[in-house]
């Protein structure tokens, strides 16, 4: 079966015409047509590509896509829903923006960027291990940090799951009990930054995720929404497209 090929419930919610369970009855209602003739299974597959549809005889347009920042706060879980009924970024949304697709995850204690979007191949790209996106973080850490433990970051350091990648490290300043620095990172493990910080002796006080690739936080503020433009989701796809043909690349040999 070709890859393309979507069902007609799916095809008719990415539309923007109804959610899954009301285009179901839509269609179960004999209102929706494929290429001229009434469709009564809210299962059949189509071709968004090849196949035309109707709603009551009118053609169904596809929805322009969407992408959005949002910055998220602290207390609340990256997901649709929780079962324990905790706070989760969908009820910081306008009902508009309820069918967005999270890209990656910020877990409870962590604040800061997140990408939402009805892209879902630009959110498989971006997510995608092999796309080595960068992500930058603002660290709050405990006590002072001597730079051999920062170098310890940059180099990479061992982690139950493996080696970390080497990651980019600039102190921004001390406190009396804290050292604050910028980290980037081009994984996305579960909880990586602050098990990094464990793993040279340290321990997180607050984390924020500030950059993804060429996209900053700014001025966005705590627990709104901005939408990305289109050069910056093209320039996003096109900075994660540049580093993983990077990594890919063998390293070159010194010269003697």
């Amino acid at each position: 079966m070709s890859q393309k090929l979507k069902t007609l419930e799916r095809m008719l919610s990415k539309s923007g015409l109804a959610s899954r369970t009301e285009a179901r009855k839509l269609i179960g209602s004999g209102r929706v047509g494929v290429n001229n003739r009434i469709v009564l299974n809210p299962d059949q597959w189509v071709d968004p590509e090849r196949d035309r549809l109707t709603f009551d005889g009118k053609p169904v347009r596809a929805a322009a896509l969407e992408y959005w920042l949002l910055y998220k706060p602290t207390g609340y879980i990256t997901a649709a829903r929780d079962p324990e009924g905790r706070p989760t970024i969908y009820d910081l949304l306008e009902a508009s923006q309820k069918q967005l697709k999270y890209v990656g995850r910020l877990d409870q204690d962590t604040s800061g960027l997140l990408i939402l979007t009805s892209d879902t191949r630009f959110a498989d790209f971006v997510s995608s291990p092999e796309s080595h996106l960068p992500k930058t973080y603002l660290v709050k850490s405990l006590g002072m940090l001597s730079e051999e433990q920062l170098d310890s970051l940059r180099k990479g350091v061992e982690l139950k799951d493996g080696p970390t990648r080497p990651a980019q490290v600039k102190r921004v300043r001390y406190s009396s009990t804290s050292t604050f620095f910028e980290i980037t990172i081009t994984e996305g493990r579960n909880r990586q930054v602050r098990r990094m910080v464990e793993a040279i002796g340290s321990k997180v006080r607050k984390l924020v995720r500030v950059a993804i690739g060429p996209i900053e936080i700014g001025e966005l503020p705590i627990g709104k929404t901005r939408q990305l433009t289109a050069s910056e989701a093209i320039a996003l796809s096109n900075f994660g497209a540049s580093s993983a043909r990077s990594s890919r690349e063998p390293a070159r040999q010194s010269q003697p």
